[in-house]
């Protein structure tokens, strides 16, 4: 069965004003004191208000879910033993002035360096999928056929509409915020993956990126594991949520995997498409339409998550993976994205019910 690793972050706020606070140190020591929780679990990310975590390599859905679980019970736990509260957020509802505290790390320094204003605002979650593939030519061959159905997944993933202490009118800001990076977006088709390696190397070459870490593609091979690894999705409010997702984007990369070594073709839509069904995507969730990047019309995002899942049934079947997948599917339905929970929460009962929400739903269980 092809494998699976989800990497998830998430932001540490102030229990009452929901202002992100740096005291990731901290929390990190108390997990790190119980017998469930291995330093290897846990990775600071460039915020010393963030933390991520990422599952062992999984074959089923359910030791995913079992995993994150298990560590967001526990991070909620250090969380509130420290003061503060964890959230699956995508982005902080709200952020003091001045410049925010970095976790300590020679390159999140160089980060800064490079692009101050960015990593000042830096405050947004993602939640990265990594799908096993044979080979790091097959890998490109894959990237390049999943390519159309990316802004769906975007649009699922919705989950950061508020950014500072406003709503922002996109579901997802977090995708937005990611626009300024110099790198970004869909990734273009690579002919092989000599020619993905090469491309690669001139942006590093041209001293604009620091490194191969700043390519902030929805979607790349990784650089430390056999996986391609979509990094589209906003960070979830529910584990159930990121294992949804995680067996759309597993299903999607096995078929593009597939395609590949029959040697079928493949579309390849116009870069400005996708770019607009990115945004689209972000702007709307699946509240409304989305654009389809093999047409160019704007369609129900019902009718385009039902393309992908003609598309990737086969994959899900065999991975035994449709009935959670369709159960969960229902459940966005019926309740919306986190996006439109957030707006919810906002409404009925202001900063109060969105930080409630946070804390709930962060420990859910199906």
């Amino acid at each position: 069965m092809t494998t699976l690793g989800i990497e998830e972050e998430y932001l540490l706020l102030h229990p009452e004003s929901g202002l992100p606070v740096f005291n990731a140190t901290e929390v990190q020591a108390l997990l790190e004191t119980g017998d469930s929780i291995s330093t290897e679990d846990i990775q600071r990310e460039l915020l010393s208000c963030q933390i991520e975590t990422a599952t062992p390599v999984c074959e089923t859905l359910t030791e995913a879910e079992e995993s994150l679980l298990n560590f967001r019970r526990q991070l909620s736990a250090a969380a509130r033993k420290s003061g503060v509260r964890a959230s699956g957020s995508a982005t902080a509802p709200r952020i003091e002035e001045g410049y925010p505290q970095l976790t300590d790390k020679q390159r999140y320094y160089e980060l800064k360096s490079s692009a101050p204003g960015i990593v000042a605002d830096q405050f947004v979650n993602g939640l990265h999928v990594h799908v096993g593939v044979p080979d790091k030519e097959t890998g490109v061959q894959a990237l390049n056929r999943i390519r159309p159905w990316l802004p769906i997944i975007t649009a699922l993933s919705t989950n950061s509409p508020f950014w500072l202490d406003r709503d922002s009118g996109f579901a997802s800001w977090r995708t937005v915020h990611y626009r300024r990076w110099p790198v970004q977006g869909c990734p273009p088709v690579f002919a092989d993956a000599g020619e993905y390696e090469r491309r690669i190397q001139r942006l590093v070459d041209t001293g604009v990126i620091i490194d191969r870490g700043v390519l902030t593609w929805v979607a790349r091979l990784s650089d430390h594991y056999p996986t391609l690894e979509v990094r589209t999705a906003d960070s979830q409010l529910e584990a159930q949520d990121s294992v949804l997702i995680a067996a759309l984007v597993r299903g999607l990369v096995t078929t593009a995997v597939d395609d590949a070594l029959a040697g079928k073709p493949y579309a390849d839509p116009d870069a400005e498409l996708l770019d607009a069904a990115q945004w689209q995507a972000a702007r709307q969730g699946l509240s409304d339409v989305v654009v389809n990047p093999l047409s160019g019309k704007l369609v129900p995002a019902r009718e385009q998550m039902d393309r992908l899942l003609e598309y990737t049934g086969s994959a899900l079947d065999a991975a035994g993976d449709t009935n959670w997948v369709l159960a969960g599917l229902k459940t966005v339905w019926d309740r919306g994205t986190g996006a439109v929970r957030q707006r919810r929460a906002m409404h009925h009962s202001g900063m109060t019910g969105l930080l409630d929400l946070y804390a709930e739903t962060l420990i859910a269980e199906r």
